[in-house]
């Protein structure tokens, strides 16, 4: 007759052995049923000429970049813009500076301090590791400075420059799932996907593909409505808060179907949250007061173009 202990011992590893089944099971089923990442055909590297490389990554990029720039030519033209034609070239250079710098910095803060023992690992961008939120403070800092540096009005810059950020974002995830990383959790649902590069034999959620969908297209549909349909613009800080606030809240949601990092499965697991969901908190909160507190701050605005005042 078993002792209570032993009686515990052995229901534990019953229960452990049934959930090893359970699991071998599924991933045997997803094999099965759900289609792998490596039948798509998706190779990170776009073109490949033995001495040099170009990646999706870095296309991604740079598309996301001249797309972005291209819409804000489209933004400040109409009126009361915050800054003039001859001021674009040279935000979409502090802005590109300050994604890259702030985005690097914040990988290695947030998410890979180790970097800090083996400074030369920092500057080896080719081998990834980029941090949104690192990338947001970056930028801010850069179009403060950039303001500061023109007489422009930090905040109104930030609105404009708030509403083509969805193109970068979009074109960033579609080359994060192209590269078959940052894949989500196992699932069974009809369009998981079995990353075997690193996410095992288990079909699993294509969380890029969620994140591209909620913080590219229907952050950039959002932004659009609140710029051509409605008076935001005139608001500062409206615009960058409605992108703050809703990025945070597709973020916070989307990681619920991701993976943690693997170096933060044990901050994940012992907070309850992901590390980016933790980043998301302020930036939710920070939104929604930008949002309701942007009418206090409206006045009259006179474009740095020349033309009528618009109230």
């Amino acid at each position: 007759m078993l002792s209570p202990i032993g009686s515990i011992a052995q229901a534990l590893y019953g229960d452990w052995k049934a959930r090893g089944k359970a699991l071998i099971l599924t991933a045997a089923t997803a094999a099965q049923t759900h289609m792998t990442f490596s039948s798509l055909g998706l190779d990170p590297v776009a073109l490949n000429l033995g001495f040099f490389q170009i990646k999706w990554y870095s296309i991604a990029y740079i598309t996301g970049i001249l797309v972005g720039w291209w819409y804000l030519l489209k933004l400040i033209a109409q009126p009361g813009a915050p800054m003039a034609r001859r001021h674009a070239d040279d935000l979409v250079f502090y802005a590109t500076l300050g994604v890259i710098l702030g985005g690097r910095l914040g990988y290695v803060i947030f998410y890979a301090s180790d970097m800090f023992l083996d400074p030369i690992r920092i500057l080896k961008l080719w081998d990834g590791g980029m941090s949104f939120h690192g990338g947001v403070i970056g930028t801010s800092l850069a179009l403060i400075l950039f303001a500061r540096k023109n007489g422009l009005n930090w905040l109104r810059v930030h609105d404009y420059v708030a509403c083509v950020v969805p193109f970068g974002l979009f074109f960033g995830r579609l080359a994060n799932f192209v590269n078959g990383e940052l894949w989500g959790k196992p699932s069974n649902v009809a369009w998981a996907i079995i990353f075997e590069r690193g996410g095992g034999p288990l079909a699993r959620h294509p969380s890029q593909l969620y994140e591209a969908a909620l913080e590219g297209i229907l952050l950039f549909i959002v932004l659009w409505f609140a710029f051509w349909k409605t008076k935001a613009r005139y608001d500062p800080g409206k615009l960058v808060g409605i992108f703050v606030a809703g990025y945070g809240i597709a973020r916070f949601c989307v990681e619920f179907y991701r993976e943690p990092d693997d170096q933060l499965r044990d901050f994940a697991a012992s907070t309850g949250l992901h590390m980016g969901q933790w980043l998301c908190v302020p930036m939710i909160l920070g939104g929604i007061y930008l949002i309701a507190t942007s009418a206090k701050r409206r006045e009259r605005v006179e474009p740095i173009a020349g033309g009528e005042s618009v109230a």
